[in-house]
């Protein structure tokens, strides 16, 4: 399933009068390999770590906690700042932004990879997050700005989608085969990558700058009231909800959430206006959204120690039970937009949603000395099922919202996709923190999952793009 791939605004594919074709920049290319390499790169690193985290802990002596803030530690900084990375692209040029974030992604892998501790490595996982989130947008408008002529662009753009959803399908495949050699291989990886890419970016175009004002006091609220209910939630798991760091982090999450709601009512340039939140189709997409990724995050995370806690599975068998998953999961993106095309996108969208809790409620039902080979099938399900309902849900809500609102509700969808993988990895963690209660845990963390995508059914139901809102 594609993980935080935004859409296209409905102007990067709009037709354009008859005559001559507009001619697109010289070094299109490389550009738009430069592009493909760098957003290929930051999805996959969204799932890679997954099937490392055994290895890790073992390496480090670390505990269930530490685990779940080195995968919420990327997450989490990638939603936070997603919301203000493309007015961060505009301001910048979408060139310079892209090299630029990617240079702090690949720079934050090197240390990742040479980290001594947990320590090290999680707060260059946060830094990494950063990076793939000033990635994600001007990668889309850095080909926006190289194909001037409507139908290259429109074949530059598909080709990025399928690079972003290949790349999240393949990072557990990945992490699997690159564990056996070392796990500090699945940062290493991003080094040659991320090289390659920005060599080829040379022969990009400098992106024209905007003077688009920046919404500090948004940014910083978002990043606290996120990163303060993701460690409540992994801290409760060890210590309890009763503890005085996890009531403070509640606290500040409340906080900072007021102070996020007040800067964007009364700032002179909001990151996210507040008609744009106030939206039914805007808050109904993103509590999809959220649930969807808190079905699929949950389930990678959860089968991936799973598969090596309790199978004793190998880091390379893991990776490669989760290979059906993704490779079917491919095919399924061109299905889902014929399906959209006939019955309307509410249709693929409720069916993702029925296979992803039908895939994660059949889990529950094997015991737990059942043969891998009857888990391996019920992945699928839940990948493919993510893929059929994410692409209909973000045209939706770009058919619903004003065309220079586009950006801002990409965002925040995807802003709200990636919380809900890191919740999903903080609540599920912190179940099958106890290894002898494990399979329990992983139970309940499959039919909590299971039961927050059937119930995002009923949000999917209510969209419904009648008329444009948020204007």
């Amino acid at each position: 399933m594609p993980t935080s791939v935004p859409s296209t605004p409905p102007q990067a594919v709009a037709a354009v009068p008859a005559g001559p074709p507009p001619r697109s920049r010289p070094g299109g290319r490389p550009a738009m390999a430069a592009v493909l390499l760098g957003f290929f790169t930051i999805m996959v690193d969204a799932m890679i770590v997954n099937v490392a985290l055994p290895s890790i802990g073992r390496g480090f002596g670390s505990a269930m906690t530490g685990l779940q803030w080195v995968v919420d530690g990327y997450t989490l900084t990638f939603a936070a700042f997603l919301l203000s990375a493309g007015a961060i692209s505009d301001r910048v040029g979408a060139r310079q932004a892209f090299a630029g974030g990617l240079a702090l992604f690949v720079a934050a892998s090197l240390v990742c990879g040479l980290a001594p501790g947990l320590g090290v490595l999680v707060a260059a996982r946060l830094v990494q997050g950063v990076g793939a989130a000033m990635v994600l947008p001007s990668s889309l408008a850095l080909l926006r700005e190289t194909f001037a002529d409507p139908a290259e662009r429109a074949r530059a753009i598909a080709l990025w989608a399928v690079s972003g959803a290949v790349g999240a399908a393949a990072g557990p495949v990945a992490g699997g085969l690159l564990t056996v050699l070392d796990w500090r291989m699945v940062f290493f990886v991003n080094l040659p990558v991320g090289a390659v890419a920005l060599l080829l970016l040379r022969y990009a175009h400098p992106s024209p700058r905007q003077a688009v004002p920046f919404d500090l006091a948004g940014q910083a609220a978002a990043v606290a009231a996120m990163g303060g209910l993701t460690y409540a939630a992994i801290e409760a798991g060890a210590v309890g909800f009763g503890a005085p760091r996890v009531l403070a982090a509640l606290a500040v999450a409340v906080v900072s959430s007021v102070v996020y709601v007040v800067a964007q009512a009364r700032g002179r340039h909001p990151m996210t206006p507040l008609p744009l939140l106030r939206s039914r189709v805007m808050s109904l997409a993103a509590a999809i959204g959220f649930a969807l990724n808190v079905g699929f995050y949950g389930m990678i995370f959860l089968l991936g120690l799973y598969l090596q806690q309790v199978h004793g599975l190998s880091a390379l068998a893991t990776g490669v039970a989760f290979l059906p998953m993704s490779v079917l999961t491919s095919f399924v993106g061109p299905v889902a937009a014929r399906l959209a095309a006939r019955f309307g996108a509410r249709m693929p969208v409720i069916t993702g949603q029925l296979l992803i809790a039908t895939g994660l409620a059949a889990m529950v039902t094997l015991p737990a000395d059942a043969p891998v080979w009857l888990t391996v099938p019920l992945m699928v399900p839940v990948g493919a099922g993510g893929a059929m309902a994410i692409t209909p849900l973000t045209a939706l809500l770009l058919e619903t919202v004003p065309a220079e609102r586009a950006g801002v509700a990409s965002g925040v969808l995807n802003a709200a996709r990636q919380l809900g993988g890191a919740l999903a990895v903080a609540v599920f963690g912190a179940l099958v923190a106890d290894r002898s209660r494990f399979v329990t845990g992983l139970h309940t963390g499959l039919l909590i999952a299971a039961a927050v995508v059937a119930a995002s059914i009923v949000a999917t139901c209510l969209l419904e793009p009648a008329r444009r809102d948020a204007r």
